[in-house]
């Protein structure tokens, strides 16, 4: 039975009360009504993405037949419109933007276009999820420095905030069950990323149970299925199993969940037949299908940029478009970035320049005359992003061919001045922190920088338990042979760097595989813009032929205008032979004579 009741007290009994967010002193009811009567007809027509575009993140939609509607883009903005949730009936679609100056819920009308407002805060406010009958959403917010989960009522405005969870670990992305008695979150109060589930009906710690409980595993993204029978998510492996998408049967609770395929973020069709979704390379997202048993039914086709919000459903579009739909479909982003070529004269056959970059320390503050002004939007975009200027002090940029860097990266993107890194000693006094994600057999890394002013209205919270590279210090085996471990959720407001930059060409690189004992090997820093180049090509645009192929390292050049000698080694003193006479091997005796041969002289006395 779908009808139920429930005061706002059972939502906080669990919990210590704190002071904002407080549950009201009106005893509030819930009313969970039945839902609609639904004919599933076995398909969803519609895909609601949210997709970064030049660094906003926008909504889309696309039929899962893509002749009969290719990927639209609903809205536009120099803000972001993430996490898509379709309504019950199909008419509408919740979401979170930061359109007023700070994130807030907001619901669209598929049919008119028009955009109502539901939260009107300075906390953050995202992932929302409705409840059955459409009456309530249950939503993230950052609350006391922290990420926890509360609901609040589509339609009613003077209802008071209820909250959900009140926990010091960072508590988001609920999904509110069809039968209207559960919400399944993810929590990392396990210590990372695990899958809980909120039984409406108790109170105090009872009312929550870890679905995934995986310590070396990170999940994310969780979604019901049309009857609640099974629980959709997404898992990142560190050490054992796999990462992608798993399953969870409601029906068997103690059984774990099993693995379908490969996969960052998914999502139910009607009748949970088919699941749509987002698979990942390095510096690339893709949309593809399975059956509910894995087998693919739909090639990965490549996005644009980052998802940040996935929905899949039976919802129409009126034809013709509302005109909001019309112009956000008809327009067309505008570059962030141009080059601008130095002129040079004496650059011999063809060969690019390296350019100096302005007010920036590096050990050679220089870049690839084809990237400088990337770089440079990319520096002034995060300064507005984030409130200071992280890219002021680098760690490297240009790196000369004279120069040797650390053991393995010989052929490092950093000498093709079409790469630089960030000065990683930010990461020590907590202005910068590391997200590990394993996509294959290689590591790769998302890079957050803490912004300045910290009263939403830049960055937003972290969602997932960063990577601590230094833990491999702390005399712990496993953490060493791991290469670091997971640390707890940071408290603030924080900018995606590696997505940042992904907006304006530059990619992240892997680690080198011996990361997990060798600390430089990580390369968590560095980014480079390859325009799609080999290394060897790239290195091409700068030297000649010979001097990458010779096969000795090419020394210093003086410091003197004169060649500097070749020390050699000096002789050491050798041994003076003494004289030695020839022996013969018989005496002939000499024969007599009568003539003296001489006559003695007397001596000359002297008076």
């Amino acid at each position: 039975m779908y009808a139920l009741s429930m005061i706002a007290l059972l939502f906080t009994a669990c919990t210590q009360q704190t002071n904002p967010t407080q549950a009201p002193d009106v005893v509030t009811e819930i009313t969970v009504t039945p839902p609609p009567d639904i004919k599933y007809s076995g398909e969803g027509n519609l895909i609601f993405l949210s997709i970064e575009e030049n660094g906003f993140a926008q909504l889309f939609v696309q039929s899962d037949q893509q002749q009969d509607l290719p990927l639209t883009r609903l809205t536009t903005g120099s803000w972001n419109d993430t996490s898509p949730a379709l309504s019950p009936d199909r008419s509408q679609l919740a979401f979170a933007s930061d359109r007023s100056g700070f994130w807030d819920l907001f619901v669209l009308d598929l049919k008119s276009g028009e955009i109502r407002q539901i939260t009107n805060s300075q906390e953050y406010d995202s992932a929302p999820s409705w409840s059955p009958d459409g009456q309530w959403l249950v939503f993230e917010t950052y609350i006391n420095e922290n990420l926890e989960v509360a609901v609040t009522s589509v339609n009613d405005r003077t209802q008071e905030i209820i909250p959900l969870t009140q926990d010091p670990a960072a508590d988001h992305s609920p999904v509110w069950a069809p039968d209207g008695r559960h919400v399944a979150f993810v929590s990392s109060r396990s210590g990372d990323n695990d899958i809980w589930l909120a039984d409406l009906d108790l109170a105090g710690e009872d009312r929550f149970t870890n679905l995934s409980n995986t310590p070396y595993a990170s999940e994310n993204h969780p979604l019901w299925n049309y009857d609640g029978s099974q629980l959709l998510w997404a898992s990142t492996s560190q050490t054992v199993g796999f990462s992608g998408l798993y399953i969870w049967d409601a029906n068997a609770p103690d059984r774990a969940a099993h693995w379908i395929s490969d996969g960052s973020w998914g999502a139910w069709n009607e009748t949970a037949e088919q699941i749509i979704a987002v698979t990942s390379s390095a510096n690339q997202q893709f949309l593809t299908s399975y059956d509910n048993k894995g087998n693919l039914l739909l090639p990965p086709t490549p996005l644009h940029g980052r998802v940040r919000g996935l929905a899949w459903g039976l919802a129409e579009l009126p034809n013709p478009l509302p005109s909001s739909f019309s112009q956000a479909a008809i327009t067309t982003p505008p570059a962030l970035w141009a080059p601008i070529i130095t002129p040079v004269s004496d650059v011999p056959n063809q060969r690019w320049y390296i350019v100096p970059l302005d007010n920036v320390q590096a050990p050679y503050a220089q870049l690839h005359d084809l990237t400088d002004e990337s770089f440079t939007a990319l520096r002034m975009r995060l300064v507005a992003e984030t409130g200071w200027d992280a890219l002021a002090s680098l760690e490297n940029a240009f790196v000369p061919l004279t120069t040797n860097l650390d053991p393995g990266l010989e052929e490092d993107w950093l000498y093709t001045g079409r790469a630089f890194a960030i000065n990683s000693l930010m990461a020590n006094v907590g202005w910068m922190l590391t997200l590990r994600e394993d996509i294959g057999a290689q590591t790769y890394w998302r890079l957050y920088i803490r912004c300045t002013v910290q009263d939403g209205s830049l960055g937003e919270p972290i969602h997932d338990a960063p990577w601590n590279l230094n833990a491999r210090y702390e005399l712990n085996p496993r953490t060493y042979e791991q290469g670091g471990a997971y640390a707890p959720v940071p408290s603030g407001y924080w900018v995606d760097v590696t997505s940042m930059a992904s907006a304006y060409g530059w990619e992240r690189l892997p680690a080198l595989p011996n990361w997990r004992n060798y600390y430089a090997g990580a390369r968590f820093t560095e980014f480079a813009l390859t325009s799609n180049l080999d290394w060897y090509t790239a290195m091409r645009e700068l030297y000649p032929p010979e001097s990458l192929v010779t096969s000795t390292r090419v020394l210093a050049p003086s410091l003197t205008p004169t060649r500097t000698s070749t020390p050699t080694a000096t002789k050491g003193p050798t041994r003076t032979p003494r004289a030695t006479g020839t022996p013969t091997s018989t005496r002939t005796p000499a024969p007599p004579t009568s003539t003296p041969t001489s006559t003695p002289t007397p001596p000359t006395v002297i008076p």
